[in-house]
Parts: structure tokens; C-alpha cells; sequence
């Protein structure tokens, strides 16, 4: 493999050292054969955290040593998404159909890795499962030094995006019902976002029943497995509530449980927001009446985080104890064992295995 570090770095570019990067499912999916228009081969990985190695003479917000979260949604500052108050895009990004496979060259269209002289694509303009990446100016934030990044490489992606829907997308109020559904990383993200936000009723909504004694340690007040049910989830947290949550959140992916969080939402003013996505999945049916009864939906890519501003806040909050973040990583793998944390994610026994360098 061509290190990218041995390469010059072009005006915008920064060239980090990945000290620990986390496994998310979003670095399986690409896998899928779902995914036709994947270009391989692809160097994975987008939850990680650094350190700065070198810079190109563009880059002004950062120096060599510096502690570092690439991120996959870049924040330019500039364009007229990044000064907007109401979403977390970028330009950058706003130009790409599907970002998740279409970050896999940088702006001047070539890869930064080859191997035996041919390119290797990165992913998602991050590419962490590799000892040094080189990731744009826009897709780089500066945290604190004393950050500790086998924790916070987790705001590279799963952590910030739950949390995230909770606290800047769905706007989770005080002494409100929530309904979480999926309980993997996300999942138990939002809802640390649901309880840190003073949500009085917390309802987690699984297949794996397994996860329901974490949820609990995090703050669900109630856990459904549909499994186990006599009928419609949605119909029994209805019941469970009195006509519905204020809030629910889709974490799972897939149509069915998009649906099923939409209609367990009270109507006059219950909110659905999707975070999850399901590959291949056929697509989400909405009837009108039930928006115009009052519910709205909505969507959120990382947790409606403006990445280069609310990260370094995230880290801060986490140092302060806002929230905990040691709870979700169930495993610390070296790198070598990434095969292992692969098979850890696809049997359900992980939440996330931290790989380190």
C-alpha cells in the first residue's frame, strides 16, 4: 500500500494518524451487493479520532500534533447551507445523490491511497480504518488535547448522530414520552439524547431482548421486544401511553419500523424522526391523514450536527460527564482483529468495538 502521508499534500488537505477508529454498521453496508455503484477497492472506516501529522499550506485551523474527529459531513463555513440555522449540510455534500458512496475520491477527483500503482478508493472522505488518511480541510474538527480518543472517535458518527436526533432534530422537551426504536449504537445514543433532554418516559423497542438490560442502565423506563407481542408494537405503546408518544425515533431502518414509530406518535403534535436506513428496503407509505392530524416526520443525517462547531462542544460535554460514552463500547479490539468485530457487529453481541493502532 502507498501511505498516503508519503504523498505532498494539496492546499486543503491534512494528513492524520488514526489512533482509534470504531466499527458502525454504514462501514458493512457498502458490502452489501445492494450497493451497485460502489467503486472498489475502498479503504473503510468513518468513526475515528487522530492526530494531525501534516498540513497543506491552506490549512489554517489546525498544526501538526493536534488531536482531531474526521467527519463525513463537511462544514465548509461558507456556503449557504453551513450559515444556515436549519440543517447540518454542506455544498460539499448537497452535490451527492448518495453521500455514502460518493466521497470516494477527493475534490480534485483522485484517491490519496494506491496500492502496486493503482488507486484505492477512499469512503465516505474519511477512510479511518487505515493508519494515516488524508481527509479535506472541511471534514476535520479540532478537539481538546486531553481528549480521550478511544471514546470520542464514537462522535465521528454513531454517538453524535443519536444524540443528535434527539437533542437538535426531534428538539426532545422536557417531562415529553419517547419511543426509541433499535437499540444499537444509534439507538442507545438518542436515547442518552432522550434522557439528557429530561424526557419523563423513555419506551425501547427491540427485536434482541438482550439489549434491554443496557437500555435500562441508560435510562429506558420501558423495553418492548414486537416479538413477544399480541399485536402491532405501535398499538401497544398506543395503550402503554394513552394515545401515543411525543417523540419517536426510528434507529432500526427499514420500512416497517419507520411505519411502526410513526403511527405510535400522538396526533395533534407527535413527531417522527427516521435515523435509521434499511439497504434495499422498498420505501416508507404515508397516508396524508395522518399528517394533517397533526404528526410530522422527519429526517436527520448525523444528528443535525454542524460537525466542525458541535463536535469539539461534544467532547467537552463528554469530559464534563453530560453523558457517558464508556457504556456503549463493549469491545477494544487491536486492528488486526477487525474480522473479529465484524462478526461481533453481525451477531448482535457488540454495541461498538473500538479498534486501535
Amino acid at each position: 500500500m502507498g501511505y498516503p502521508h508519503e504523498q505532498n499534500l494539496e492546499k486543503e488537505y491534512r494528513d492524520t494518524a488514526i489512533i482509534a477508529t470504531a466499527l458502525c454498521h454504514s462501514d458493512a453496508h457498502i458490502l452489501h451487493p445492494k450497493f451497485t455503484k460502489a467503486l472498489f477497492p475502498v479503504i473503510l472506516g468513518h468513526e475515528g479520532a487522530g492526530i494531525v501529522e501534516s498540513v497543506g499550506p491552506g490549512v489554517t485551523n489546525c498544526k501538526p500534533g493536534d488531536k482531531v474527529i474526521p467527519l463525513y459531513m463537511p462544514q465548509c463555513k461558507k456556503c449557504k447551507f453551513c450559515l444556515s440555522p436549519l440543517t447540518n449540510f454542506c455544498a460539499k455534500l448537497s452535490q451527492f445523490k448518495d453521500p455514502i458512496i460518493q466521497q470516494e475520491v477527493m475534490e480534485d477527483k483522485t484517491s490519496r491511497f494506491t496500492c502496486k500503482g493503482k488507486p484505492v478508493y477512499h469512503f465516505l472522505g474519511t477512510s479511518t480504518f487505515s493508519q494515516y488518511t488524508v481527509v479535506s480541510d472541511t471534514n476535520l474538527a479540532k478537539i481538546d488535547d486531553d481528549a480521550n480518543l478511544e471514546r470520542v472517535c464514537l462522535l465521528g458518527c454513531g454517538f453524535s448522530t443519536g444524540y443528535g436526533a434527539a437533542i437538535n432534530t426531534a428538539k426532545v422537551t422536557p417531562g415529553s414520552t419517547c419511543a426509541i426504536f433499535g437499540l444499537g449504537g444509534v439507538g442507545l445514543s438518542a436515547l442518552i439524547g432522550c434522557k439528557v433532554a429530561g424526557a419523563s418516559r423513555i419506551i425501547a423497542v427491540d427485536i434482541n431482548s438482550e439489549k434491554f438490560a443496557k437500555a435500562k442502565a441508560l435510562g429506558a423506563t420501558d423495553c418492548l421486544n414486537p416479538r413477544d407481542l399480541q399485536k402491532p408494537v405501535q398499538e401497544v405503546i398506543i395503550d402503554m401511553t394513552g394515545g401515543g408518544v411525543d417523540f419517536a425515533l426510528d434507529c432500526a431502518g427499514g420500512s416497517e419500523a419507520m411505519k411502526a414509530a410513526l403511527d405510535c406518535t400522538t396526533v395533534g403534535w407527535g413527531s417522527c424522526t427516521l435515523i435509521g436506513v434499511a439497504i434495499g428496503d422498498k420505501g416508507l407509505t404515508v397516508s396524508p391523514i395522518e399528517i394533517l392530524m397533526g404528526r410530522t416526520i422527519n429526517g436527520t443525517l448525523f444528528g443535525g450536527c454542524k460537525g466542525r462547531d458541535s463536535i469539539p462542544k461534544l467532547v467537552t460535554d463528554y469530559k464534563n460527564k453530560k453523558f457517558n460514552l464508556d457504556a456503549l463500547v463493549t469491545h477494544t479490539l487491536p486492528f488486526d482483529k477487525i474480522n473479529e468485530a465484524f462478526d461481533l457487529m453481525h451477531q448482535g453481541k457488540s454495541i461498538r468495538t473500538v479498534l486501535t493502532f
